[in-house]
């Protein structure tokens, strides 16, 4: 039987990406806006042990519906720090107890601000849709905050790092590890767009949006790997000075990673007036994951003894399985230089196969994923209206789509 961690995972990946792009929604039971951006952090307090948390779950906490959006607006105010931004790994449909907003107000100068797990981006979001809504000044004046903290955090190359104020640790790179910085260029793109729900925003904010905006685009174009001379795709993490791929965790190890350049290059797609480089760089990376393409083979969980880690409990295992019928997969990391797929032991030891990788990571990470499909989907379309005459892929790639 699956367990909750691994369950979890593959459905909020799913719903996440499905709906992520929602702007403010309407069911039968009246206005609600998009909850979807908080699933990952929410996860992380349930379900995986930190013992940076300032507050645990109840065994039975209860939480808000997503029509409850004045409740869930101001658990966003409530866990907002004084420097504008927020922590990570708490859910804000949580219904506190009283003891545990004492214990959350508490905690308001503590300086762990964030953008990992979708943190500070899409809390921001939320309340500017929940000012739309409901016309609250709170909510606007702390939507501003909000984009004010992620302007201030934003290195003068245009990168993002995974916490401001800075840590000395790696997670002081540029970081495009779950969603971070990505998530932050989206938020942005949005304000900048001129999105209904941020009709607020003056001239003179909107300006810097945009400015910082266009230099998150410089960054991940100077981020892009090349390998000999062509334009391959990203890394989790970048070095904040170099550009150069870094680890990140130590079972992330330096290498071109198919998830999380899924994610940049659909944000390239999404550009309204894409320059040569911006084009280049999607077919560079388009053209990666073509020939990145694994065949014959599917991931399962099967059922094992029930062990319980450090960071999580696990009643299943997770094995590589031969199947002539399996649509193209990709690895998650791809070996610098050889883009041979590799996989990763927590104490950084590099491994070729999952067999290899210790349970405690086959069960606690995602090492194989369908993410590219989504850019490879989109593509054709993509190419006809910006790249026509351009193209990177040879006639026998384009006859495989």
């Amino acid at each position: 039987m699956m367990s909750r961690l691994f369950f979890c995972l593959i459905i909020l990946s799913f719903v996440t990406a499905s709906i992520r792009a929602q702007d403010l929604t309407k069911n039968d039971k009246g206005n609600t806006v998009d909850v979807s951006g908080f699933y990952d952090s929410a996860h992380h307090w349930y379900d995986i042990r930190d013992e940076d948390h300032v507050i645990e779950p109840l065994s039975n906490q209860k939480r808000y519906s997503p029509d409850d959006v004045k409740e869930i607006a101001d658990n966003i105010l409530l866990f907002q720090k004084n420097n504008g931004g927020w922590a990570k790994n708490y859910d804000m449909l949580a219904i506190l107890m009283p003891s545990q907003k004492r214990a959350v107000l508490a905690a308001r100068n503590t300086v762990n601000t964030s953008f990992d797990n979708g943190t500070t981006h899409t809390q921001v979001e939320y309340l500017a849709k929940a000012y739309t809504l409901t016309k609250d000044e709170r909510y606007r004046e702390a939507c501003l905050r909000g984009i004010n903290f992620i302007l201030r955090a934003q290195y003068t190359n245009g990168g993002w790092p995974q916490y401001y104020p800075l840590r000395k640790d790696y997670s002081r790179y540029i970081t495009f590890n779950d969603d971070a910085m990505i998530g932050v260029m989206e938020l942005l793109h949005h304000i900048a767009q001129g999105k209904p729900y941020f009709s607020f925003v003056d001239s003179g904010l909107r300006a810097k949006v945009k400015a910082a905006f266009d230099r998150g685009i410089d960054c991940v174009l100077n981020c892009q790997i090349k390998e000999n001379e062509r334009l391959t795709a990203w890394c989790q993490q970048h070095d904040n000075i170099t550009f150069k791929p870094r680890w990140a965790r130590t079972f992330e190890p330096p290498s071109i990673c198919s998830f999380e350049s899924s994610d940049i290059v659909m944000l390239l797609m999404s550009l309204d007036q894409p320059g040569e480089k911006v084009i280049a760089a999607v077919q560079g990376a388009v053209k990666w994951f073509y020939d990145s393409r694994i065949f014959g083979v599917r991931t399962d969980s099967v059922p094992a003894l029930k062990v319980s880690y450090q960071y999580h409990t696990a009643d299943f295992d997770v094995v590589v399985v031969k199947d002539t019928k399996a649509p193209p997969i990709w690895s998650r990391f791809y070996e610098l230089g050889t883009n041979r797929p590799l996989f990763c032991n927590r104490r950084g030891r590099i491994v070729y196969s999952l067999a290899q990788v210790a349970r405690e990571r086959r069960t606690g990470y995602r090492w194989y994923g369908y993410n590219p499909q989504q850019v490879l989907d989109k593509y054709p379309a993509w190419e006809k209206r910006w790249a026509s005459g351009k193209n990177e892929l040879s006639r026998g790639e384009e006859e495989k789509r």
